[in-house]
């Protein structure tokens, strides 16, 4: 079986692992795996699966698009019309969508091929930007216009950031672009987000939810001197990790906790810019996003307790990973995020409540509450995941 991913990245942050991850596992398998990327390095080890749609000009052009017209997905014309002819030539027998805005995709293009084509399509949804007419982060301010058609964006200044609001039109065009083709699945990591698309426009095709999935040959409790490089023994470990510390990403919120606990509790922050490490206060530790899994593997283990304060979520895989590595993990309840936070055994507070997140802090720190990661790595293996796509690809 021949099968082609199309991906924004290819083998780094969340998306792109998962699609090495799944072309690893099927070629381990027997199967042959492309995977279609738009923007970013590879990393050496995955660049045998890996093909470039359009180039660096393609892609500055298509965010000048997106920024001047509100045009995202509407760029890269002559780069996807080219990279369609390569896929002709390449037959895949299943063509797998993950995450395609980010700059390098016409879908228009794209899904005029997928219509003729003839092949089975699977569409996994890392978040809702597919069925919005701007924004892939809809759930942050609790805004559900997409359900009957979007206008006036209360995040059009977001990315993917316009000066002018086209996303009653976006919407109209997504619509159109969207359906119609015979034979497509539509995952999703989460409970949580098939919902809402049951509620979209994109509720004619079937849904299923297949969880995120890690390795978990490389997150397991990995002892180091992490704690004793960075002068944290003998304090209550808050660890935060992302691929890009934003506002969306809590970043604001890990700040005011950290004013509100004393000393003995130090926060830790991975994937933070130098700008951003620059300007941290007292008692919190940033760090800049790792590509090595095992340093961030040891740095969960580090931590006593890991915390997702994001305003947007879907399966994070970030949540399994800490688990993995035997921390408990504490979360706002955000989209898809409390689903297995829930599962095996943490804590969930409401979206926003700082207040509560520092009072369960001192709580499990003092001993008056209990939190234990109950994790079960065989439900949370990327093999599981594998097992879960293949019968999707049958």
């Amino acid at each position: 079986m021949k099968v082609l991913m199309i991906n924004v990245v290819c083998g780094i942050r969340s998306t792109g692992r998962i699609c090495t991850d799944l072309a690893t596992a099927l070629e381990a398998q027997g199967h042959e795996v492309k995977i279609a990327y738009g923007r970013e390095n590879v990393p050496e080890q995955f660049q045998k699966y890996a093909v470039r749609i359009g180039t660096d000009l393609d892609v500055k052009l298509h965010g000048v698009k997106a920024r001047a017209a509100d045009g995202t997905g509407f760029g890269s014309k002559r780069a996807t019309e080219k990279f369609i002819e390569w896929v002709k030539e390449y037959d895949p027998d299943v063509i797998h969508l993950h995450n395609i805005h980010g700059y390098y995709i016409n879908v228009e293009v794209l899904f005029n091929y997928l219509k003729e084509c003839g092949k089975k399509v699977i569409w996994t949804l890392h978040d809702c930007w597919a069925f919005t007419g701007h924004t892939p982060y809809c759930d942050s301010v609790n805004c559900e216009r997409w359900i009957q058609g979007c206008y006036e964006c209360p995040l059009i200044k977001a990315y993917p950031a316009s000066f002018v609001d086209k996303s009653k039109q976006n919407w109209k065009k997504k619509k159109e672009i969207f359906s119609g083709i015979k034979d497509l699945t539509i995952i999703t990591p989460s409970e949580w987000l098939a919902g809402l698309v049951r509620k979209s426009f994109l509720a004619e095709y079937q849904v299923e939810v297949i969880n995120n999935g890690i390795d978990t040959s490389q997150f397991y409790p990995i002892e180091s001197d992490f704690r004793k490089k960075n002068d944290l023994e003998g304090k209550f470990v808050l660890l935060g990790v992302a691929t890009v510390f934003d506002d969306m990403k809590g970043y604001s919120n890990f700040h005011k906790l950290r004013e509100m606990l004393g000393d003995e509790y130090h926060i830790v922050l991975v994937g933070l810019t130098k700008e951003q490490i620059k300007n941290l206060p007292s008692g919190i530790l940033g760090i800049e996003r790792t590509s090595s899994v095992r340093e961030l593997a040891e740095i969960y283990t580090a931590a006593d307790l890991f915390l997702n304060l994001s305003y947007c979520e879907n399966y994070p895989t970030v949540n399994i990973e800490a688990m993995s590595c035997g921390t408990p993990v504490l979360t706002y309840k955000t989209g898809g995020s409390p689903e297995m936070v829930e599962k095996y055994g943490g804590i969930v507070v409401e979206q926003g409540n700082i207040t509560a997140v520092a009072n369960r802090c001192r709580n499990i720190k003092c001993g008056e509450e209990s939190v234990k990661s109950r994790f079960v790595v065989e439900e949370n293996d990327n093999s599981m995941v594998i097992r879960n796509y293949l019968k999707q690809y049958e």
